[in-house]
């Protein structure tokens, strides 16, 4: 009787026995049943390596149970090529995004699931993406499902690409309003500096980003202006951009220099700096190459460095990278009544390997209606003005100027005259060879090379650009930072302020509506600038008398006598009000047309898969239309093929 009684005690005790506590992300599976504790164990996944945190724990949220199981599986090859799939858009948000899925991030045997918000957020930004590829949002990035809100301990996996890793070290609160760090700054750091700046300043500053380098960290831009994010009616736009070449790192420190010395400067009412940014709006881009600048930085300061750094991830040298249109430019002068300006980029030149950098900076110029600009390199002291390609390419050093040489002459001195080491006449020095010239020089005078930057900002855009080489030293000791900052500070306002030099102006039709790419031109200057969609416009011009006329398809040309004086510092004031032509000539409609954008705008719909002339690819087969191009990327999968991926029809 006593033994029957203790085996139904027994009974009843395992019947009430609470089950197994499922830890987190388990329950996301159903896998509670005899499921033991999490044990962290290091990430070898090759592409999660980059992730901001260094353990994982099988099984993950996918089930997947051991190393191997995930890189076979579909999801994983997925996040390894969607860098080449969207065509580098959202790299490497949805990888790291994905390895917070396939790899969950794991601290003292606990998971730790990634945040909802981050999800959500980028799902937005990168779902046009994949509707632009006819495919379906990854069901693993379902942020419902795999991920969790803050209150419940999640953690951000993009917090990295942000700077908000290592970030800048916390300075005395003490410390005047004008304090300068003159020191080397990681990406991080950089990144930091920028958005305190712009915190500081808010009413005058802010911070964005043009996109992404290949790494994916963004290229970001600290902006002055009285109006912050906006286009303002008449007011110039102009931007610096610095360490092109990653290993040239003067550009980027002086650009992280001046936005603080702005900020500053500004607060402290100087008349100078108040003056320059409520007639401005100001972009300053510190780094165009931040990937190849940690590879150089890892060589340390004080190496000068000609080859470690210079090229992005992809090794690609950004200053060959852009389109080839002087060329073009060069073929069409001979060419009567033939336009050297806003010449479209070539079908052919997205065949080749283009840059998310690259790629960032074009979109960045049809964006903004930049007026004058200059790229700062290191290695030498001296400016250099386009065009950077000889128009003999087979001429090393072959003096050839644009249609605006006396402009960029100009230019280039107007930084070159305020630098007290660029215009020292002394030999003895880096940039000795340029001191008869006056430290300036046209590029292909100097060395011929083809793609630079300069060249297609004055070729495709409205935008002047030259090439500053600030310092004889890629990337100087940090003890030389300072003497640095105040040799080029001068220079970098003065070259500011010449954007205001020449002539502004609205073109409008009768009854003061805007009118939007109307060209603006000057009698003996092959090389036209186009209103913005403001009606408002910009022209670069020295001292002298112009014959500056106005035209758009659909009205008559209007033609005025403009005198701009030796010393005139503000732009002058030349409105055009154009009215309707009775008729309007096919052979200047043509001509004015021919070079407008196209529609399908390559630049827009940038596909590097599309193979010229295969028609499987463009869904010239049956095949071609029942799957989309990017299935045979799955094609090793056999049966595991993501099937989900396909929209439904």
């Amino acid at each position: 009787m006593v033994l029957r009684l203790l085996l139904l005690l027994t009974g009843l005790l395992r019947a009430t026995k609470p089950a197994p506590r499922c830890e987190t992300g388990q329950e996301t599976l159903g896998q509670c049943q005899t499921v033991q504790k999490a044990k962290c164990v290091d990430i070898a996944l090759s592409s999660c390596t980059d992730v901001a945190y260094t353990q994982m724990v099988y099984p993950n949220f996918l089930d997947q149970k051991s190393r191997e199981v995930i890189e076979y599986s579909s999801e994983y090859l997925l996040i390894s090529v969607l860098h080449n799939l969207l065509q580098g858009e959202c790299n490497p948000d949805l990888r790291l995004l994905g390895c917070s899925v396939l790899a969950p991030q794991c601290e003292k045997d606990k998971v730790i699931k990634p945040c909802r918000h981050v999800c959500e957020n980028l799902k937005k930004n990168c779902l046009p993406a994949f509707d632009a590829i006819d495919m379906a949002w990854p069901y693993f990035l379902d942020c419902d499902r795999f991920f969790a809100g803050e209150e419940e301990g999640c953690f951000d996996p993009l917090a990295k690409l942000r700077g908000e890793v290592d970030a800048e070290e916390d300075l005395p609160s003490d410390l005047p309003a004008t304090f300068i760090q003159f020191k080397h700054h990681s990406y991080s750091q950089m990144v930091s500096t920028l958005k305190k700046t712009a915190s500081r300043c808010s009413h005058i500053a802010t911070t964005y980003s043009i996109g992404r380098s290949f790494e994916g960290k963004d290229l970001f831009v600290i902006e002055f202006s009285t109006k912050p994010g906006h286009h303002e009616l008449l007011k110039p736009e102009f931007k610096y951009i610095g360490n092109m070449h990653g290993n040239e790192v003067v550009g980027k420190e002086l650009l992280i220099y001046l936005a603080q010395y702005l900020c500053s400067e500004y607060l402290l009412g100087n008349p100078r700096i108040q003056t320059l940014i409520n007639n401005t709006r100001i972009h300053l881009l510190p780094s165009l190459n931040p990937d190849g600048y940690e590879l150089a930085a890892e060589e340390g300061a004080g190496y000068n460095g000609w080859v470690i750094g210079r090229q992005t991830a992809q090794n690609l040298d950004l200053n060959r990278n852009f389109p080839d249109l002087t060329s073009e430019a060069y073929r069409r002068a001979g060419i009567r009544g033939a336009r050297l300006d806003h010449i479209p980029i070539p079908q052919s030149y997205w065949w080749g390997k283009v840059a998310p950098e690259t790629k960032a900076v074009m979109k960045w110029l049809r964006s903004i209606p930049f007026v004058l600009s200059a790229s700062l390199h290191g290695g030498e002291l001296v400016v250099t003005y386009p065009y950077d390609y000889s128009r003999h390419p087979m001429e090393e050093k072959m003096f050839s100027p644009t249609p605006d040489e006396k402009v960029f002459k100009m230019l280039a001195k107007a930084y070159a005259d305020a630098h007290p080491v660029i215009s020292d006449r002394s030999e003895l020095r880096c940039g000795g060879n340029f001191v008869k010239r006056g430290g300036i020089i046209n590029g292909a005078e100097w060395y011929s090379f083809t793609g630079g930057m300069a060249d297609f900002n004055y070729l495709h855009t409205n935008c002047f650009e030259v090439t500053v080489e600030v310092g004889c030293e890629k990337f100087p000791l940090e003890e030389e930072l300072f003497t640095i900052w105040h040799e080029n500070k001068g220079a970098l306002l003065n070259y500011m302020e010449m954007v205001h030099r020449g002539i502004k102006g609205i073109v409008s039709d009768k009854f003061g509506n805007p009118i939007k790419n109307a060209r603006i031109s000057v009698r003996g200057i092959q090389h036209d600038v186009t209103t913005a969609a403001d009606g408002d416009y910009w022209r670069l011009l020295p001292p002298g008398t112009f014959i500056i006329s106005a035209q758009a398809p659909g009205y008559s040309r209007v033609m005025k006598r403009v005198t701009i004086p030796a010393r005139m510092k503000q732009a002058g004031r030349v409105d055009f009000v154009l009215r309707p032509a009775e008729a309007w000539p096919s052979k200047l409609l043509r001509r004015s047309m021919e070079d407008a954008y196209d529609p399908q705008d390559p630049l827009e719909l940038f596909d590097p898969h599309a193979q010229h002339g295969q028609a499987e690819a463009r869904g010239g087969s049956a095949a071609g239309r029942e799957k989309p191009w990017w299935w045979s990327y799955f094609s090793s999968l056999d049966l595991h093929k993501p099937l989900w991926l396909l929209k439904q029809r």
